[in-house]
């Protein structure tokens, strides 16, 4: 049951499509207090389990901790964060197996607080500074129950083209032809499979959107036919801000049509990104989303057929108002108006990039009435994304664009993906990546992966290797890497072969994973779930955060501690293990329920699959277009079925 109740004047963003009434009164569950903005408070019992908030810091189980829910370009995902580029304001409380579950969807585009027993251990609190917003009670049988239930309403989740579930390499870095024919190269040589490389900052003009660099790229149309002759394609990268130059199109049109968003006193708010000092187009607005949207249309005029959108928190690296105040600042320190001591210049200079004080200098324009951007922050991201996903809809209806985004708001995931935003090559991201896939099915988000081996500092051939593993099971897999780090592109290690088998697996198990998203999209359902899911009564399964369950069929355990040679695992029943073996062979091996260790090597993938269950693999291709259905077989229990969709 979903009962629904409005406090205050809510903004409308249409997170939830479902028509449902409000409910008279105040919920029967939890404390309620808007005398000083809005708060929720709920006792928590010993044996709940806490999921939710999407992308989010730490375990799967959130309690003990505080998160903030603030869209934020911070790619230092240590365990102090509070905010990451996500905001997904949805819980799940499972009390057990004989017990009602309980989800919880706060409906509020502005900052709010999560604190889930970390002032108080047996306390959920959650707290907004303005009392306006729907707060959606959700009742069921299960865990699994609330989310169907709240899927439901919240409509359904985008669906990538096919080729979207290959492989794709990329860094920051790739500037000009050569760097991607050297890429494409290295992999058809060396029969690595790859279908997509990825376009970042350095394809552009001067940074700014919508341009090809002419001088790098003569016949760019030409170029991305060049490379779909070996089945790859290009995925260039969209930013938020457009670039403040006369002569530039985008601006001057944005600028003549009153589409960016303004200050206080009406003229347009400036902060400096990529290209320079930017505006930021008012994508709250429907006619604004229209025009921004239609500017994908000369690169998919080049045959461009996938685009991942960045910088949309929005990022602000500083604003007009922010340089002049460190201006004054410094020239009062050189006049002798102001003290000055070690750390304070530090201290100045690292609050420029994202202050909420930027974030609170410019307006949006909703329905004639101005609203300020922090109010409404977390749902930029959502709207650029809205925005081009709805052009692709006006411009080529008869086909799937590949679309994700860094930020974004429950709602999103009808429109595109994400990408877990720019994580670093730290063994402890790797786990974090594992733990954020159920936690944004639950909101929707299915098209998700992280960004392998690590985007920031320099990561290490087991690091990636290890991360390889988990990605095959992602549906975005991609390799990406930050200019200055080490590069990280399979032919600068020793062992190709070793990744080759990696991706080839990837390759294999794409019937099944494919199939398995198209039914957790259709069916409003996981692809990733905890083990408590489906083991309910399992006092061990409901604390493990470690593994996860795929579909119906498998559980994956990936190895996630440095120069280990394998890992422990927990099975709340017999399982058949299986091992994709370097010499191209398959291991199944009939494990029991309980505790056990599993050797995995570095060049080796391995997962389990459950007892009474079977899943399709092909042979291995070098993209998803080759792969050849008629290779098609089954691993598991022969005497199982199972229903393969691929549309």
């Amino acid at each position: 049951m979903i009962q629904k109740y409005s406090f205050g004047t809510p903004f409308e963003t249409e997170a939830v499509v479902a028509p449902i009434p409000v409910s008279s009164g105040l919920p029967a569950l939890g404390q309620i207090d808007t005398d000083h903005g809005f708060s929720f408070r709920l006792a928590l019992s010993p044996q709940d389990i806490v999921y939710g908030l999407g992308e989010a810091n730490r375990g799967i189980d959130k309690r003990g901790h505080l998160y903030i829910s603030c869209c934020a370009d911070d790619p230092i995902h240590t365990e102090d964060k509070h905010s990451l580029y996500g905001a997904h304001n949805f819980l799940l409380i499972d009390s057990g197996p004989d017990a009602e579950a309980v989800g919880l969807f706060f409906d509020y585009p502005g900052e709010m607080t999560f604190d889930i027993g970390y002032s108080h251990r047996e306390q959920l609190c959650v707290c907004c500074k303005t009392a306006d917003l729907y707060l959606y009670l959700i009742t069921g049988k299960s865990a699994s129950d609330i989310v169907h239930q709240f899927r439901q309403i919240i409509g359904p989740s985008y669906i990538p083209p096919k080729f979207a579930f290959g492989y794709g390499q990329s860094r920051w870095g790739y500037a000009a032809p050569e760097d991607f024919r050297t890429v494409a190269q290295q992999h058809r040589e060396n029969h690595i499979p790859l279908d997509m490389i990825y376009m970042d900052i350095d394809y552009m003009e001067d940074f700014k959107d919508f341009t090809v660099n002419t001088k790098r790229f003569p016949d760019f149309a030409s170029f991305v036919e060049e490379m779909k002759q070996q089945n790859i394609r290009l995925i260039p990268i969209v930013d938020a801000g457009v670039k403040i130059e006369p002569g530039y199109a985008v601006y001057e049109e944005g600028l003549a049509k009153g589409y960016f968003c303004k200050k206080e006193d009406g003229s347009e708010f400036e902060a400096c990104v990529w290209p320079g000092m930017t505006h930021f187009p008012d994508f709250l607005r429907p006619e604004v989303r229209e025009w921004f949207g239609n500017q994908y249309k000369c690169l998919l005029d080049a045959g461009i057929e996938g685009f991942w959108n960045d910088m949309n928190e929005p990022a602000i690296f500083f604003s007009a108002e922010g340089e002049a105040d460190l201006r004054q600042w410094m020239a009062d320190i050189l006049a002798g108006k102001t003290s000055f001591h070690s750390f304070a210049l530090s201290d100045r200079s690292k609050s420029l990039p994202n202050s909420p004080e930027d974030y609170q200098r410019f307006y949006h324009v909703v329905d004639s009435k101005r609203i300020r951007h922090d109010r409404v922050h977390n749902l930029y991201g959502c709207c650029m994304t809205r925005a081009a996903s709805e052009a692709f809809a006006r411009l080529c209806p008869d086909k799937r664009i590949l679309m994700f985004s860094r930020a974004s708001y429950i709602g999103m995931h009808r429109y595109g993906g994400i990408w877990m935003g720019d994580n670093m090559s730290w063994w402890s991201h790797l786990l974090l990546n594992l733990k954020m896939l159920p936690s944004l099915n639950m909101c929707g988000f299915l098209y998700i992966g992280a960004d392998l081996g690590g985007f920031g500092c320099d990561t290490t051939e087991d690091l990636l290797l290890r991360w390889l593993a988990l990605g095959v099971f992602t549906p975005l897999m991609r390799n990406h890497s930050a200019a200055g780090t080490r590069e990280q592109e399979f032919y600068q290690f020793d062992h190709a072969e070793d990744f080759r088998h990696i991706i080839s697996v990837r390759y294999r198990l794409i019937p099944y994973l494919y199939s398995e998203y198209l039914k957790a999209a259709k069916n409003d359902a996981m692809m990733f779930r905890p083990l408590a899911f489906a083991y309910p009564q399992d006092r061990i399964a409901r604390k493990i955060e470690d593994q996860l369950l795929l579909g119906d069929e498998v559980m994956i355990a990936p190895v996630y501690t440095q120069n280990a040679d394998g890992r422990p695992v927990y099975l709340p029943e017999e399982m058949l293990l299986v091992k994709f073996l370097p010499d191209g062979t398959l291991l199944q091996t009939p494990v029991p329920a309980g505790y056990l260790f599993i050797d995995v090597a570095l060049n080796e993938v391995a997962f389990f699959i459950r007892r009474g269950r079977k899943i399709p693999v092909v042979d291995a291709a070098e993209c998803v277009e080759a792969l050849d259905m008629r290779t098609l077989c089954y691993i598991g229990d022969p005497k199982a079925t199972y229903e393969l969709i691929d549309e």
